[in-house]
């Protein structure tokens, strides 16, 4: 890592493993850099801490943190499964969209009223006026 004016520079990859009923905080780079807490949420503070006493400046100084988190082995293949039922749905849900707006438009031009239209595609006749006007 280099200094300029003072400051930092560059991002420091900060690796996170389960360990017993704390998080182990890791930081390559810097060495004798390693912290722990009880969750991820704690993880950015602590290893900025951690960095800043062990480079012996203020912790404004740190740059930017990389946080690298390996999930316990268990859980991770389930996450990896959530990861991608979720990209699937969010896929889903685009196609569902363009299929909705495709069907009011059609029914639109087949001349019904927009609470009918509302009723086939299963949304108010707002959200179906909303939508004819985008």
């Amino acid at each position: 890592m280099g200094h300029s004016n003072g400051r930092l520079m560059n991002a420091y990859r900060v690796e996170v493993v389960r360990s017993g009923q704390w998080w182990a905080i890791k930081v390559p780079q810097v060495e004798g850099v390693y912290s722990q807490c009880r969750r991820l949420d704690q993880v950015a503070q602590n290893a900025r801490e951690a960095i800043a006493l062990m480079l012996d400046v203020d912790e404004q100084q740190v740059g930017g943190l990389e946080v690298v988190v390996t999930p316990p082995d268990k859980a991770a293949a389930t996450l990896r499964h959530l990861e991608a039922s979720t990209v699937a749905a969010d896929e889903a849900s685009r196609v569902a969209a363009v299929a909705r707006q495709e069907a009011i438009e059609t029914l639109q031009a087949e001349g019904l009223p927009l609470r009918d239209i509302g009723e086939l595609v299963g949304i108010s006749h707002q959200r179906v006026s909303q939508l004819l006007s985008e």
